[in-house]
């Protein structure tokens, strides 16, 4: 199973409809974080978010992004976890 961070911040629409394209994959373990709980996050991702992040290999997929373009991404986490 891949472990997923989606960075995002509460009232932000493109963050839920991550986190709804985010439902529907399978194999995936998402953490939900909130920039604002932290400067640094706030400073890296405000005007990025919403973002999926793993965190051993440091990939990112910045948002606009669709389930198919997901799917590799967590396929491509999955083969880099095999390693």
């Amino acid at each position: 199973m891949v472990k997923l961070i989606l960075l995002g911040t509460s009232g932000c629409h493109l963050c839920e409809e991550a986190e709804l394209i985010m439902s529907v994959c399978n194999n995936v373990e998402i953490e939900l974080i909130d920039i604002a709980e932290q400067e640094q996050w706030q400073e890296k991702y405000a005007i990025r978010i919403p973002v999926l992040y793993h965190v051993e290999s440091t990939s990112e997929l910045g948002w606009p992004f669709e389930l198919q373009q997901v799917q590799q991404f967590i396929e491509q986490c999955s083969l880099l976890n095999k390693d």
